[in-house]
């Protein structure tokens, strides 16, 4: 059986030769070009099982060499990689055809993986052609070049082209109705209206009426009908935010829709037709909530067809310098002064905890923008205004050892600049830690070495030698 041949196409020399290298050692056969209109010749001339193109070449662009290849061999499996690692690159690729994404730099273990799937799976959709009108909304609203974030931009770019109801679960601040609008901008129903709609800000009494309307007379104060959210959402996209918080009543009512795709307003006898796609988001667990009772099991199953999570903040460090870039010009385009963030200050902001993720940074970065009068935002500001020297410990057991350990070295980073800790910085952390550990382990014992080794998991001759190395003083040690 002869091997598969991939193409490939990318004017940097290094990464043809490391994807040449990879794969040849998988036992296909590779033929890789700087220049699209090479692959493009290839590909016309019926040579090659699948192909792996940059997006960025001399000649030509590989995203508007997609449609084309797409339509002469739809069997054809592309797969894009590009350094411009966005959202709307991911969405386009999806949009024109490709079979997969990857963001540079990519880690070739992926890359094979990602190869031997497509061509497994061989590839039999029709193309879908971007117009250059639909996402226009949406560009750029979702910034950062992370893992986390690729990975996220990968899932949308791959649900824009359904209509499977989505469940967004992350933590408060995390972007979870950005991520929702750009599944709306980019998707099939982009013309259409985009509704959203926050559970937790709507009386309990008025929930179903905002969601389905109502007949003029049907309650108490009802003087007039309304449309209710389903109705102005038709056709698009309902984005229904801290569903968590919805009633039990409202949730079954909820339940039918999905179940029959109709519904009746408040008060009314017309059966209506639900032609939206439902997006949900909880910063909740929905599924303790199952299991305490106050959601609905069968909801939840409805509603988590595709769930997806967003990371924190903490989670995609490396990707404050870019927000903060982009929160300045946002601030700019408002009418606030320019503002720089120094190295030092922007280091600062890489090291702390963020719990109210990424809208608390941009809060942060807009107050900078308006109150402060230098021009450079220094390391001293961020200190003052994220009080990294006063704040005050959280109450025990809310964040994990890992957390407290990131957050007081976060501290001196941050409040230190370009100064870094003397040499040695791994051991002597270690060594911080064993000390308390080791002295509550004896405490907790009454003293006795015997089992607080065996509450540590050491050997007692180790928990001895730690003991001395420590200068802790040695419990009773019985014989």
């Amino acid at each position: 059986m002869t091997a598969p041949t991939i193409l490939v196409a990318d004017d940097d020399q290094a990464i043809r030769t490391v994807i040449d290298r990879a794969l040849v050692r998988e036992g296909f056969r590779v033929r890789a070009t700087a220049e699209a209109a090479t692959l493009w010749r290839w590909v016309a001339a019926g040579s090659g099982d699948l192909v792996i193109t940059d997006v960025v070449m001399p000649d030509e662009s590989g995203l508007d060499l997609l449609p084309r290849m797409r339509s002469l061999r739809p069997d054809l499996p592309v797969v894009v990689m590009s350094a411009r690692a966005t959202l709307l690159t991911a969405v386009q690729a999806a949009e024109r055809g490709a079979y997969d994404y990857l963001a540079k730099p990519f880690d070739i273990d992926n890359l094979s993986s990602v190869v031997h799937k497509a061509l497994a799976a061989g590839l039999r959709a029709s193309p879908v052609v971007d117009d250059g009108e639909k996402g226009a909304s949406a560009q750029g609203t979702l910034v950062g070049r992370s893992a986390p974030m690729q990975a996220l931009y990968r899932q949308i770019a791959r649900l824009t082209r359904t209509n499977l109801t989505v469940l967004l679960n992350g933590e408060s601040g995390t972007g979870k109705e950005l991520v929702a609008r750009a599944l709306h901008d980019h998707g099939t129903r982009a013309r259409a209206p985009f509704v959203a709609l926050n559970m937790a800000a709507i009386p309990r009494e008025l929930i179903e009426s905002e969601l389905f309307g109502h007949e003029r007379g049907s309650f108490t104060g009802a003087t007039r009908s309304m449309a209710g959210r389903f109705r102005e959402a038709s056709g698009g996209t309902l984005f229904l935010d801290e569903i968590g918080d919805m009633p039990l009543e409202a949730q079954t009512r909820l339940l039918r829709v999905l179940q029959e795709g109709d519904y009746r307003a408040v008060g009314g006898r017309e059966l209506r037709r639900a032609n939206v796609r439902i997006i949900a988001a909880s910063n909740r667990n929905l599924r303790r909530l199952v299991d305490e009772g106050t959601f609905r099991e069968d909801l939840y199953y409805r509603l988590s067809v595709v769930p997806v999570h967003l990371p924190p903040l903490r989670d995609r460090a490396s990707d404050i310098d870019d927000l903060v870039e982009r929160f300045v010009q946002r601030a700019v385009e408002e009418g606030l002064p320019a503002k720089r963030f120094d190295r030092d200050a922007l280091r600062a902001l890489r090291g702390y905890a963020w719990p109210g993720n990424v809208r608390e940074l941009e809060n942060l970065v807009r107050r900078c923008a308006a109150l402060q009068a230098e021009d450079t935002i220094g390391v001293e500001t961020i200190a003052h205004e994220l009080d990294l020297e006063t704040r005050p410990a959280r109450a025990a057991g809310q964040h994990s050892l890992a957390e407290a350990v990131e957050q007081h070295l976060g501290r001196y980073f941050a409040l230190h600049g370009d100064a870094l800790p003397p040499n040695g910085l791994y051991p002597r952390v270690l060594r911080e830690m064993e000390r308390p550990l080791i002295t509550l382990s004896l405490a907790a014992t009454g003293g006795s070495q015997i089992k607080a080794a065996q509450l540590l998991g050491l050997n007692r001759n180790t928990l001895r030698k730690k003991l001395r190395d420590l200068h802790i003083p040695a419990g009773r040690d019985p014989r």
